[in-house]
């Protein structure tokens, strides 16, 4: 069994944005019993001790924990790759002064849009001036910059508007990844699953400009796989390269997997990340493929895709064993050619998390 290389630590469920597609909790449940930054200080120690090199703070809004130049510093100390995966609001030249000084590596800010009024929409908050100041500043202090989009119907239209902002704020790396249908993005589906033209016409642009930059900036681009009838290998296997810890503590293989009913998951204020990562019910349970059902268990590309999703399987056909809708020698494909039909004509009308 391989150890861990990532760590995304959530440091806060808490947010000032409402985005439509985010899958985060919300209510009062979901901003109490935070880990201490003792708690958190343990936390990287066991995961540095396990083999963790890169540790991906992120949230919610992470510049929302006061003790977050604390955090930075002890990954560094550790020796650990730290990235701030934010959405900018909040981050001026004191705070990233101070980030920079306590060893943080790399910063990667959040954008819905190119254009102000229709990203502040999405966001549900007047937001993308802010963001495109912090972007200017993490170049201005030196530090790696990412630019993020999820993309959906709204705004995938948009993607050579959205190189051509990467490029104006000197961004070294743009994220162009198709929404994951959990959370309030479930909610919203029939409103941000991107038509087939949308799609298409999508990824012409993305491989010109790929030609096009290829000296000048990295774009990675993540596919819708409802489409396609070929399921993403998500997260390169369950329980295979990294793991998420949850504001209050919980360890799971993938941010989402916490929607699965039935599964016993671990605590780090219960258990250490070795003991988690080697001997727990919830990492063993969809590792390599001896879980796997038919189709899944004669596929030659079983090794590949790895079954697919697990928290998509439960949310499409309420069985995480089952195999991935998104593949179309899935029993249940059906589900997923009827969302993809629906989409065509689908409202754009989004609800936004409280």
């Amino acid at each position: 069994m391989d150890k861990p290389l990532g760590m995304l630590a959530e440091l806060t469920y808490r947010c000032p944005l409402r985005c439509g597609y985010c899958s985060n909790p919300t209510g009062p449940h979901a901003r109490s019993g935070e880990l201490t930054t003792e708690e958190w200080y343990r936390v990287l120690d066991e995961a540095r001790a396990l083999g963790v090199l890169q540790v991906h703070l992120s949230g919610g809004e992470p510049l929302l924990r006061r003790d977050l130049p604390g955090l930075v510093a002890h990954a560094h100390h550790l020796g650990l790759y730290s990235s701030l995966i934010t959405g900018g609001q909040g981050l001026n030249t004191d705070r990233l002064a101070t980030l920079v000084a306590s060893g943080l590596d790399h910063i990667q800010i959040s954008v819905q849009d190119a254009d102000a009024t229709a990203a502040d929409a999405i966001a549900g908050r007047s937001a993308h001036r802010r963001k495109l100041t912090a972007a200017r500043l993490v170049k201005e202090a030196g530090l790696p910059l990412t630019l993020n989009v999820v993309l959906h119907r709204a705004n995938i239209g948009r993607i050579a508007a959205l190189v051509d902002l990467a490029l104006r704020l000197r961004a070294d790396r743009l994220e162009l990844a198709n929404a994951q249908y959990y959370g309030s993005a479930l909610l919203n589906l029939r409103s941000l699953l991107p038509t087939r033209a949308q799609l298409d016409a999508a990824e012409t642009v993305v491989q010109e400009a790929r030609h096009t930059l290829a000296r000048r900036l990295e774009i990675v681009y993540v596919r819708s796989d409802l489409h396609d009838g070929v399921p993403k290998p998500c997260m390169h296997g369950w329980g295979s390269r990294q793991f998420t810890v949850t504001p209050g503590g919980d360890v799971l293989p993938c941010p989402a997997a916490a929607r699965i009913p039935g599964l016993d998951v671990p605590q780090v204020r219960r258990a250490s990340l070795a003991d988690i990562w080697f001997h727990s019910s919830v990492f063993n349970r969809f590792r390599g493929t001896e879980w796997m059902p038919e189709p899944c268990r004669s596929c030659p590309l079983k090794e590949t895709d790895h079954g697919g999703c697990r928290c998509q399987a439960f949310q499409l056909t309420g069985d995480p064993a089952a195999t991935d809708p998104a593949c179309r020698l899935s029993p249940h494909h059906a589900l997923v050619r009827a969302l993809v039909q629906d989409a065509e004509t689908a409202p754009d009308t989004l609800r936004y998390r409280a």
